[in-house]
C-alpha cells in the first residue's frame, strides 16, 4: 500500500511535541532540503521516499504514513523507547 501522508514530528520551543501530516512531499521540500531517496529500507513501501536535511527518517507509521523526526524527538523517543523494552531476566537452575 502507497504511503499517502507524510508526518513531521518536531520539538517546539516549549519542549512539546509537536506533529504536522502533510498530503504530499512537495510542502515539505519547500520547508527543507532533500538531499536523496530511501533505497535501502526492509518496508518495501519506504523506497524510494524522500531523504530530507536536518530529519530522521522516513519511518513507518500505520499502513499509510511515512513519518519523519527532528533529531532531538527521535533521540527522546528512542531513550524513552530503549528504557521501558528492557528485557526479563530469567532465572537457571544451578545443579
Amino acid at each position: 500500500m502507497k504511503k499517502d501522508t507524510y508526518r513531521i514530528v518536531t520539538c517546539g520551543a516549549d519542549g512539546e511535541v509537536q506533529v504536522r501530516d502533510y498530503a504530499q512531499a512537495e510542502s515539505i521540500i519547500k520547508m527543507h532540503t532533500q538531499i536523496g531517496v530511501d533505497d535501502c529500507s526492509t518496508d518495501l513501501d519506504l523506497r524510494g521516499m524522500p531523504v530530507f536535511r536536518g530529519l530522521i527518517g522516513p519511518i513507518p507509521e500505520g499502513k499509510n504514513i511515512v513519518r519523519y523526526e527532528s533529531p532531538e524527538v527521535f533521540e527522546s523517543l528512542t531513550k524513552d523507547w530503549g528504557a521501558s523494552a528492557k528485557p526479563k531476566r530469567s532465572r537457571r537452575r544451578v545443579r
